[in-house]
């Protein structure tokens, strides 16, 4: 009886100290998990408040980014989210100039982008390599890096925002459509076209229409191109869609049998966009796209008109950090010194 009750004690104590145990871990467990949750924990109604901003941050550009980041923030009072994406070897320069500069009081996170994600979808082509730079595919992933949103505004970095970014953020999208870019047709006045010598705005310039592949999708070659440099996303459509998987195809398909190539239209980026979003995406207001400041640095705009702009774009060889360009102060009173100063301006007067 005695060894019976002896027993039953030593079985209790290991019950007690198993049950001590299992609670332990509980809550150890929880407390990990906060912590490592603690800065992505939002309510749904910031999450909805929100409007979240992507934009890359090349390792040779990353001035422009600090730049486009300083003029959003500047000239809204909304609530931004941004998400600065990078390759692994340069998050932590990313995150020193934001916390080591005025920009330091933006809601942001960094994103790496893993490239080898690209791997076997991207056609050598040496005419225009800096196209390759794996951050100008990030556009095509929106889905895997934003969970949160509905809706995503995805920037290039060689723009400066003018005007308040939640005009951008209320553009209507179709029933249906998964993007709204601004077409090529409401570029500026006929004259400035027409100075602008090679550009392009017609799918013939993006796409060989000598191929089959190309003649078979039944896209007359006058079409009007867009500009993928400005998007704004739904993010439930575009996985409805399976858009991502749509864009690799035709990447994978370029690889096979050079449907495009940097040195027509020059958008190895641009090319399988307009062949997926083809008839199927709406439309940016013209003023929140102004763009080719960069295409020849002999063009200039109107000042007047460069005022009415919402939203400026240095698309083109030509960037406002460098020389020759044009429009240069504007960008350059938005530029975010680099505390590391490793990105400098390469102006005559800089």
């Amino acid at each position: 009886m005695a060894l019976l009750r002896k027993v039953n004690q030593v079985l209790l104590f290991l019950l007690i100290v198993t049950l001590c145990g299992i609670l332990y871990k509980k809550v150890h467990k929880g407390a990990v998990l906060r912590n490592e949750t603690d800065d992505d924990s939002e309510t749904p109604e910031e999450v909805e408040d929100e409007i979240p901003v992507v934009i890359c941050a090349a390792p040779g550009r990353m001035g422009a980014t600090m730049a486009a980041i300083n003029s959003i923030y500047s000239n809204t009072d909304a609530n931004i989210l941004f998400y600065v994406v990078g390759l692994r070897n340069t998050l932590s320069r990313i995150r020193k100039w934001i916390e080591h500069s005025k920009l330091r009081e933006i809601n942001f996170k960094i994103v790496e982008f893993n490239p080898m994600v690209l791997k076997g979808k991207i056609r050598p082509d040496s005419s225009r390599p800096e196209l390759l730079q794996p951050l100008n595919f990030v556009r095509f992933y929106l889905p895997l890096l934003i969970h949160q949103h509905e809706k995503v505004i995805y920037l290039d970095d060689d723009v400066i925002v003018q005007g308040d970014i939640q005009e951008l953020y209320d553009t209507t999208l179709a029933l249906g459509h998964a993007a709204a870019f601004s077409d090529d047709c409401d570029l500026p006045s006929s004259q400035d076209i027409h100075r602008l010598v090679g550009l392009q705005n017609t799918y013939m310039g993006y796409l060989d229409y000598r191929k089959k592949t190309i003649k078979d999708l039944g896209i007359s070659p006058s079409t009007c191109s867009f500009n993928p440099g400005v998007i704004v996303a739904n993010m439930t459509e575009w996985k409805h869609q399976r858009i991502t998987k749509q864009l690799e195809k035709w990447m994978q398909k370029n690889v096979e049998e050079n449907l495009y190539s940097s040195s027509l239209g020059g958008g190895v980026a641009t090319s399988p966009m307009l062949i997926v979003f083809h008839g199927k995406y709406s439309t940016i207001n013209p003023l929140w796209h102004i763009r080719h400041l960069g295409w020849n640095p002999d063009t200039r705009y109107s000042e007047h008109f460069l005022q009415e702009a919402k939203l400026l774009h240095w698309n083109g060889r030509h960037k406002p950090w460098d020389f020759p360009s044009v429009h240069n102060d504007l960008w350059e009173s938005w530029f975010v010194p680099d505390p590391a100063g490793i990105f400098k301006l390469h102006h005559p007067n800089s």
